[in-house]
């Protein structure tokens, strides 16, 4: 028996692919250490064979099984390798997808666990897995799952969410916190801890700190517009009233476009160009903070400090020694 079933469809971003099963085989190899069980899994593929990933890298894969039998694995689906909507639905539409998003459906039907992150969560949204359910995925596409399945809540600020046997994670890289997650609920924290450590894998819980405002808009002019407007302005951002205003609507109907192509409303988009700017200043000069926060229009460091640790779960002196430390 398997713990885990890795499903690769073709294309698939290898980064994902690879970090997935690094994660694997260095628990594999550490388990032993704490007299725990080495994690067993499989690699399965619509077609089975050698697939083709992203980069130009094939991994050997098993065809999906053609009935469904007894199945205690957790089902894991690495990122698809697109990153916008119309390529994602072409994705979506072919044949090998099809297969995949049929025995994630029937897994799921028989109470098995699912996990996928980035826009592999597209490929639970379409089995039916996420009714109801409480998701993350990428930031810039949390707009579009949302359209797509209104009855779920998409937490587009979480780098993890599980809610019953549904795990999804944010873009690409967030399968390393998704394989820590399902390493910490299979085989317990010490376990995940460990591989955590010795791959050195930051517990991150949160995707805010890597939004960049201007593709929020998922090509929607109007978002577009807002953001180069905001950008121009700093550091006096306008109003929301002043931006709708300019727009020639209401504030109400600014919010109410802002809110269905980000998720977000309309002053929650301003903060997010300001926070942008000031963390870009940070990283890229040596204005003290207290010139930064003047430069994206606040008052005084403190107000800019609040906002970040709140948005980012760190204060700016955070970023600032870390990209000097590279």
């Amino acid at each position: 028996m398997h713990d885990f079933s890795v499903l690769v469809l073709p294309g698939a971003y290898a980064s994902s692919v690879a970090n997935t099963l690094d994660i694997l085989g260095t628990a594999a190899v550490l388990a032993p250490r704490l007299r725990l069980p080495r994690p067993r899994w499989r690699l399965l593929s619509p077609q089975g064979g050698d697939v083709a990933l992203s980069s130009g890298m094939r991994i050997g894969t098993r065809a999906l099984p053609g009935r469904a039998g007894a199945d205690v694995s957790t089902w894991i689906v690495p990122g698809l390798g697109v990153d916008n909507p119309p390529e994602l639905a072409a994705r979506l539409a072919r044949d090998d997808a099809a297969l995949a998003i049929a025995a994630l459906r029937r897994h799921g039907a028989r109470g098995g666990a699912v996990a996928a992150s980035c826009s592999a969560v597209f490929l639970l949204q379409a089995g039916g897995l996420l009714r109801g359910r409480h998701v993350t995925t990428s930031w810039w596409l949390a707009s579009e799952l949302r359209r797509l399945q209104p009855d779920c809540v998409v937490d587009a600020d979480r780098m993890v969410c599980a809610d019953g046997p549904v795990s999804s994670a944010g873009a690409a890289f967030a399968q390393s916190d998704l394989m820590l997650h399902l390493l910490r609920s299979r085989f317990g924290t010490a376990l995940a801890d460990m591989v955590g450590k010795v791959l050195l894998i930051d517990g991150r819980q949160a995707q805010a700190p890597f939004v960049v405002p201007s593709m929020l808009s998922n090509g929607n002019e109007l978002v577009r517009r807002l953001t180069q407007r905001i950008e121009a302005a700093l550091p006096r951002p306008p109003s929301v009233a002043a931006l709708a205003e300019e727009f020639a609507m209401s504030p109400r109907t600014l919010a109410r476009h802002v809110r269905a192509a980000t998720g977000t409303g309309a002053l929650a988009l301003v903060q997010s160009v300001r926070l942008n700017r000031a963390r870009a200043l940070i990283e890229s000069s040596r204005m003290t903070i207290e010139q930064v926060a003047a430069q994206v229009g606040y008052e005084d460091a403190t107000a800019l400090r609040r906002l970040m640790r709140r948005s980012a779960g760190a204060t700016p002196s955070r970023f600032r020694s870390g990209s000097r430390s590279v």
